[in-house]
């Protein structure tokens, strides 16, 4: 690997810092210990392939239920468009929850396998890119 030792990252740590935001990663080593400085724009396109799958399911009141496909997470509104806002507005709790208690959260190895989809959360900022990534599909019966 392309390490970079800590001690000399610390004598330059500007040159470091803008050489992660402006051109490419940066791999740094610290005793037995590794880890990526990495820009934001570049953690984006990362994570810019991950979608999520919501199943509709239209109930018997008209109202519209989305279930977020590996996500323990469930609404139920008016309409489409209240349900995938509630939905959003769920899952970006459920991500910082995540990020808050990432300890806990990913030593279970199903919720260790959303960490990408949780990065991805916490990386957008607008609810329109938020929304561009989730996929409805008709609800599994």
């Amino acid at each position: 690997m392309l390490a970079v030792n800590a001690t000399e990252m610390r004598k330059d740590f500007g040159r470091y810092i803008d050489q992660i935001v402006r051109t490419k990663p940066v791999f740094v080593k610290r005793s037995r210990d590794y880890f990526m400085g990495i820009s934001i724009d570049m953690a984006k396109e990362l994570v810019n392939d991950i979608q999520f799958v919501a199943y509709k399911y239209i109930e018997e009141d008209k109202s519209i239920t989305l279930s977020l496909e590996n996500f323990d997470i469930a609404v139920n509104e008016a309409d489409l468009d209240k349900a995938i806002r509630s939905l959003m507005n769920d899952l970006r709790e459920y991500a910082k929850e995540y990020y808050d208690n990432i300890e806990f959260w990913s030593s279970d190895l199903n919720r260790k396998k959303q960490m990408k989809s949780i990065i991805k959360v916490l990386l957008i900022e607008n609810d329109s890119e938020l929304r561009e990534s989730i996929v409805c599909r008709a609800g599994k019966i």
